[in-house]
Formats: structure tokens, C-alpha cells, sequence
């Protein structure tokens, strides 16, 4: 049987496997008679012709003047920008946001406008490399502008940061010194999924430690009823306290866009179907890939999902005030993304794709394959979890005791000295954070290498939380050791059957659903 326009479909007796991609692996597998399998919808047709979107947008934004008659010249301009950790996997070229820059930064100058900077809002991700930011600008903005006008934000930088008040609930509004004194900040964001964008893009993209504490805690994650749902997150709330100071204190200017979720290109074209609408060249090709990639090294493998960008097409543009432009464009994410599904699962089956927003072109390392599980695609979700409270998630990844020590140092004191003494976030957030967070060796590293801060891999166990605690188990389907598992407070399985035969042991007909992720799907669920 099928329901909700076939995004929503159960086994039968005769239904095809199913291709489940999980890390740097791909499973094909035959699911028991009646799971649930929850598809994302088709992509939604791209406009025909972006930059003519833009320049109408930005000529014509929401409940602002048009752009151009914000410019002055002489006067001091920023424009900040999303880093590398959207879209997922990274876009074909040209990047939204060089298409958006070749646009504006004509304007500017036909303005008289000629100071200019652009940065790179990686709050306290990764400082991206001079080729990565290359990719995302283009090669004629990148000559003009870098390394002195073109870089990437450092919260940590001696006298880089301004604090430009509290908001009423006294949370710390910090922000980036040169956006703070500009005479305008333009954000040019690319909206993945309904957590990015509105006020958290510059409130957080530009900020430093003292604004991440006021929401980057676990108790902001367990007061969010799913922080893909704005309207009931805690995150979201403090964010949208902290934006209103900014755009109270400074003039901004938001330009925000939406793209299809069309993930997959090249020889990974086909993970883009239904298997209902595979060929059988699809089946063959999907059958090789699986025999080729399990002879492969991980590294290779890895190598290989990371170098196949993804045809995304802009399905929404909006540019003016924060809230009615963030508005119009979480319109058009839950216009591709939601997907209606009655009930909730006894076993929810989580295949963990090889990418999240933390290591692109890196390493899915064992504190990240727990955000993804527990935190993004738990809570891709509106109204209740997939999954019932004190249920099963099945998580669908090798968990390899693997991580990037020029990304991710941090994250290997954590995993290795703290977690053996306790899983405990609120113990954690009290005892470890600001020890991490003030470490002056990951603060070199995050500020003159290409790390993560310091305290990044607590703001990931906190993101966890939500999903830690309502559901009763987690088991891990291929995990290639017993050790990280259990030291995420997870059991382990050979592979799905085992998993699912541990998962429903003592349950009567249990409820199976897979979440047939990527691609994003935001499932709208009715108890």
C-alpha cells in the first residue's frame, strides 16, 4: 500500500530491496513485510533562470528598500557569508553564492562603494582553505578580493569582537568587530534545511563564545520539540532575541535562498530514485557499486562520495528584513521537504550518510555519526518524532574509531578522556566546557589552522540530546567494533537483520519504519 503522494510506502510481500546508503557503504537490503518506508519528495523545479531571480529579489525585497538606494558613497560595507558546511554534499559549479556576489558586486561599485570586505561566517567551524573558498567565489572575486578582503570570521581574534548589548533574557549579543562598524551587512545564506538561516546567520555565523553559551547548551535541546521546527525550538527563540538586538543596533540587509533537494549526480545519479523506478541497469549499477566499494580502503571510498558535487537548483529567492525574507524562504524548504506521515515507529531505521555539516572533506568521526543519528536526522520531524518515546533507533554505519586530527582535535580529547567518565551532557557542559572552549593550543589551532574550536565537540554531544533522551536504545548495524558503540551508550549489531531481530525481540508487531534519507526530508507527524 502507498499513502501521502507515494512518499510514504509499506513492503509487501514482493516489494524491491531496498538501496540504503550508510557512511562510505552502500546495503541493499529486503526489509520485513510491512515497514514503513519514508521517501523524500521529488525535487521541485529550479527557476529558469537564477540571476534574474536575484536581481529581482534584491530590487524588490521584503518590507525594505530596494538595496541600491541603501548605498552611499564612501560608505563601509560587509557581506557575510555561508561556509562550506551548506548545501550538503557542496553544489556544482556556480556556487548560489558566487552568483550572488557577481550580481552585488557590481552594484556596489556602480554605488561609489569601495569598501568592501567579505566574510566567511564559520562562527566556530573550521577556517576554510584558500581552494575551498576559491570553489565557493569564483576565480574572479577570489583574485580581487583575497586574503585581505576576502576571509574567514575568527571569534577568537584579539580585539575582532563587539559586544553590542544583551537581550532581554540577558544573553551576550557578540559580533564580529568589522560587520559591528559597517554602515551595512549584507548575508548572502543558502537555506538546506530549516534550521539555517534568519536571524542565526549573522547572530551566529559572526559571534563569539559568549552569545554560542546562550543556546548551545542542553537544556536549549531538550526545551526544542524538534529544532527543524523553528516555531517550537529554544534554539531558534534565543537566536531570534539575539538577531532583533542586531538588527535594532546595525543596518542588515538579508539575501536568502532555497534549492531543490536534487543530492545526487554522475555515477550516484541513481541513489536519486525510487527503487520502484529502477532499471534494471540501475540494479546492476547499484549491485557494482556495493561489490566495488566493499574492496575498497574506507579512505578511498570516502574519497570518492567527496568528489561528486551535487546538482542543486534554486527554487526560491528573498532578499530585505530578516524575519518576512526568512519567512518566505522556510516556505519554500517545507514545500520540498515536508512529507505527511501518520503515527510513530516502535523501530525507527537510520541509514547515516557519509557527510554532515562538520566534515566536508574530512571524516565522519564517532561524535559525529552521533549528532547525525541523534540529532539532525532524529529531529527531522514537525509535530512528534518518527520514532516513539523509549523506542529503537537502529543506526546504520561502521563507526569507524576514526578522526581528523587537523579538523577535529578536540573532538579526540573528548571522545577518548571524557566520555569514558561520563555521557552525561549537563555534567560535561558543567565540568569540561570552558576548559575546552579557553584552550590555548585549539584556539591557535581554530584560529591558524583549519580546526574545529575547541569546545565544538560538546555543542555536538548537546545537539544529541533530544534524541538521547526520548528515545530507549540505540543500535548500531554494521558497526566494525564493539568499543564505539558502547562508549556512545549504544549496542551493536553484524548487520540490519540482527539489529532489527534485537530491536523487536518481546514487541508485538512492531512498527518498522525506515527514513529513506539522504535525500532531506522533514516528516510532518501525527501521533
Amino acid at each position: 500500500m502507498s499513502q501521502n503522494h507515494d512518499c510514504v510506502v509499506y513492503t509487501e510481500r514482493h516489494s524491491p530491496p531496498r538501496v540504503l546508503q550508510a557512511g562510505e557503504s552502500i546495503h541493499i537490503e529486503r526489509l520485513p513485510l510491512g515497514t514503513r518506508v519514508i521517501f523524500p519528495k521529488p525535487p521541485l523545479p529550479g527557476l529558469a533562470n537564477p540571476g534574474a531571480a536575484i536581481r529581482y529579489a534584491i530590487h524588490h525585497p521584503e518590507e525594505s528598500e530596494p538595496l541600491y538606494a541603501m548605498l552611499k558613497p564612501g560608505m563601509k560595507v560587509t557581506i557575510a557569508l555561508d561556509d562550506i558546511s551548506i548545501p550538503l554534499p557542496p553544489m556544482k559549479l556556480p556556487d548560489l553564492r558566487q552568483q550572488v556576489l557577481e550580481i552585488l558586486l557590481p552594484l556596489l561599485a556602480d554605488h561609489g562603494v569601495e569598501d568592501v570586505h567579505l566574510i566567511v561566517a564559520t562562527s566556530f567551524h573550521r577556517r576554510m582553505t584558500e581552494s575551498e573558498v576559491r570553489r565557493m567565489v569564483g576565480s574572479k572575486v577570489f583574485r580581487e578580493f583575497w586574503p585581505d578582503r576576502l576571509y574567514n570570521h575568527d571569534a577568537e581574534a584579539p580585539d575582532g569582537m563587539v559586544k553590542l548589548g544583551e537581550t532581554r533574557h540577558g544573553e551576550a549579543v557578540t559580533l564580529n568587530r568589522r560587520a559591528a562598524e559597517s554602515d551595512l551587512i549584507i548575508y548572502v545564506n543558502i537555506n538546506l534545511v530549516p534550521m539555517d538561516g534568519g536571524h542565526k546567520s549573522v547572530g551566529v555565523g559572526l559571534c563569539g563564545y559568549e552569545t554560542l553559551q546562550a543556546h548551545h547548551t542542553p537544556q536549549a535541546v531538550r526545551d526544542s520539540n524538534s529544532y527543524m521546527d523553528p516555531d517550537r525550538s529554544a534554539i531558534h527563540r534565543a537566536c531570534d532575541r539575539i538577531g532583533k538586538v542586531i538588527d535594532e543596533k546595525l543596518q542588515v540587509f538579508h539575501i536568502e535562498t532555497a534549492v531543490n533537494n536534487d543530492m545526487y549526480s554522475g555515477p550516484l545519479e541513481f541513489l536519486g530514485k525510487r527503487e520502484e523506478e529502477f532499471s534494471r541497469f540501475d540494479w546492476l549499477k547499484a549491485e557494482a557499486m556495493k561489490a566495488t566499494l566493499d574492496q575498497l580502503p574506507w579512505a578511498l571510498r570516502r574519497k570518492i562520495f567527496h568528489s561528486v558535487p551535487a546538482p542543486f537548483e534554486l527554487i526560491a529567492v528573498a532578499a530585505g528584513k530578516t524575519e518576512p525574507v526568512h519567512r518566505k524562504i522556510l516556505d519554500a524548504c517545507f514545500r520540498q521537504y515536508a512529507v505527511p506521515v501518520q503515527g510513530q515507529a516502535d523501530v525507527l531505521v537510520l541509514p547515516i550518510p557519509y557527510l554532515s555539516p562538520y566534515n566536508v572533506n574530512s571524516i565522519l568521526n564517532p561524535l559525529l555519526v552521533q549528532v547525525m543519528a541523534l540529532g539532525y536526522l532524529f529531529n527531522f520531524y514537525r509535530g512528534a518524532p518518527l520514532v516513539k518515546k523509549g523506542g529503537t533507533i537502529i543506526a546504520l554505519h561502521p563507526c569507524h574509531d576514526e578522526f581528523d586530527a587537523e579538523h577535529h582535535p578536540s573532538y579526540v580529547e573528548f571522545f577518548n578522556r571524557l566520555l569514558p567518565q561520563s555521557r552525561d551532557a549537563e555534567w560535561l557542559q558543567k565540568n569540561y566546557e570552558s576548559e575546552f572552549a579557553q584552550n590555548p593550543v585549539y584556539q591557535q589551532m581554530y584560529r591558524h589552522g583549519h580546526a574545529y574550536h575547541g569546545v565544538h565537540p560538546f555543542y555536538m554531544w548537546y545537539w544529541g540530546e533530544g534524541g538521547r533522551l526520548h528515545v530507549g536504545r540505540v543500535i548500531a548495524a554494521y558497526a566494525e567494533n564493539d568499543h564505539v558503540p558502547a562508549r556512545l551508550g549504544w549496542e551493536r549489531a553484524r548487520n540490519l537483520q540482527e539489529a532489527l531481530d534485537m530491536a523487536c525481540q518481546g514487541l508485538q508487531e512492531p512498527q518498522i519504519t525506515v527514513l529513506h534519507a539522504p535525500p532531506i526530508l522533514i516528516a510532518d507527524v501525527e501521533p
